[in-house]
């Protein structure tokens, strides 16, 4: 016998409550050197926010936003800054941390 069984959906953004929510997911696909993966962050947090306030801030189009930050795009470094700045993240350099002893 085959029982009706409710399953909520959740989606990573549901836990984007907090700026600093949103900057530790950023920090966490910078980490993982991937564009892929700051790029799917951008689009999560960028939705957390609203993509219509998002593209607003960062002088892009709605549509052209939504393309940008969809998985088989490739963002111009321009679009992934502006969308950084539209929802207050600052992407910074910092030096490489040594993996094999502090000699020289």
């Amino acid at each position: 016998m085959m029982t009706d069984t409710a399953f909520s959906t959740w989606h990573i953004k549901d836990d984007i409550r907090s700026d600093e929510d949103a900057i530790g997911y950023l920090n966490a696909a910078l980490e993982e050197r991937d564009s892929a993966s700051l790029q799917d962050m951008l689009d999560v947090v960028a939705r957390a926010r609203g993509m219509t306030g998002v593209a607003r801030t960062s002088g892009l189009g709605r549509e052209p936003l939504y393309k940008a930050l969809r998985p088989d795009s490739k963002p111009s470094f321009d679009t992934i800054m502006r969308v950084a700045d539209a929802l207050g993240a600052q992407l910074y350099s910092f030096p490489q941390k040594h993996q094999h002893g502090s000699g020289a």
